[in-house]
């Protein structure tokens, strides 16, 4: 034997007491059904706005607020929208029944009350009810398998770029704190410069790809203890293409935003950087960003080739560079918010 379902509340809106009563006590002896009786339309119209009535029995000849009025009110509440409404009138009243039509109403009754026809008509609605709650639970059930899902593909495509982002640290004598911190400083920048969140969560996924392309280079060359040739220097100037040829074409718009970073990281804002010599705005945003993150933790951070620059040193350099180099208001952004700056530092250290 199934479980009894819940109680089917019922709103009963009249201002005649005989009429009232009867419908109430229709409405009480099925086990399932639970009368809500007003006689004052304006407790009932507050009653129906502050809860969810599974139908509205409303009379229409009632002083201050007739029936089609409080119906049009009840519908102007979104949450309210598939509540099915009786509206209780005379048979002479084809015009009120128009009008109640054109508000929201969904049936009649009709003067005198009869309960034959009564309870076969709550029935009907009530069933009408019962398919819109169907309706609206599948919804929310599809809704909600639709987040997860969409949750679960996006912690698969934070994976795909963690590991894009360690294959390259595998080749590179940077740590992976550089590539944390200087995830952390893009974000930032982002921030300063007033992007939205999305473009902001954006900058702090794909900024640790943007030197992916240095799978291809060569260990010679990317390991190499001095400075490098020119032809060596052109070989290693190779990486951000190789990287946006490794991200470009994903499905996954953050694998292509990683392409972009990787691509344009390296471009100057004056035209003189590479691969492309693209310069000011001509530079996305995202390559401007990281250019000043990158180079700053790179600058600060100690390697086995150079010890790391004291603060104020890279911090003139990125002034220094503002208009050439980097974009000035890049550098704005990240200087500007300079406690945050040492505060990434102290949290993403390379001993952790």
């Amino acid at each position: 034997m199934n479980p009894p379902g819940p109680l089917m509340q019922i709103a009963i809106i009249d201002d005649t007491p005989l009429n009232l009563v009867l419908m109430e006590k229709l409405v009480g002896r099925h086990p399932g059904w639970l009368p809500r009786a007003f006689a004052d339309p304006r407790e009932g119209l507050a009653w129906c706005l502050g809860h969810e009535p599974d139908l509205i029995v409303v009379d229409y000849m009632m002083p201050e607020l007739n029936g089609v009025e409080l119906i049009r009110r009840v519908r102007a509440e979104h949450a309210h929208n598939d509540v099915p409404i009786l509206m209780v009138t005379a048979s002479d009243e084809r015009k009120v029944r128009y009008q109640a039509l054109e508000a929201g109403a969904n049936d009649f009754l009709l003067k005198p009350i009869d309960a034959h026809e009564f309870e076969p008509r709550v029935r009907n609605m009530l069933a009408l009810r019962e398919a819109h709650l169907a309706t609206r639970n599948r919804a929310e059930t599809l809704a909600e398998e639709v987040r997860r899902a969409t949750a679960e593909i996006h912690a698969r495509e934070r994976e795909t770029v963690t590991r894009l982002a360690r294959a390259a640290e595998f080749r590179d004598p940077e740590t992976g704190a550089h590539i944390q911190r200087m995830a952390q400083y893009a974000a930032l920048i982002g921030r300063q410069l007033g992007c939205d969140a999305a473009y902001v969560e954006a900058l702090l996924l794909a900024a640790p790809m943007h030197d992916v392309g240095k799978l291809g280079i060569p260990d010679h060359i990317l390991l190499k203890p001095g400075p490098l040739s020119s032809t060596e220097m052109a070989l290693m100037r190779r990486h951000p293409e190789i990287g946006h040829d490794i991200l470009k074409g994903s499905s996954s718009p953050i694998i292509q935003f990683g392409a972009s970073i990787a691509l344009s990281h390296h471009e100057r804002f004056d035209g003189s950087g590479y691969p492309r010599r693209l310069a000011g705005d001509g530079i996305p945003l995202e390559g401007r960003i990281v250019a000043v993150a990158d180079v700053f933790d790179a600058l600060t951070s100690a390697r086995p080739y150079k010890p790391a620059w004291a603060l104020a040193d890279a911090e003139a350099l990125l002034r220094n560079g503002r208009g050439s180099h980097f974009d000035p208001q890049c550098v704005n952004a990240l200087l500007g918010a300079w406690e945050e700056v040492l505060s990434i530092r102290q949290r993403y250290g390379d001993q952790a």
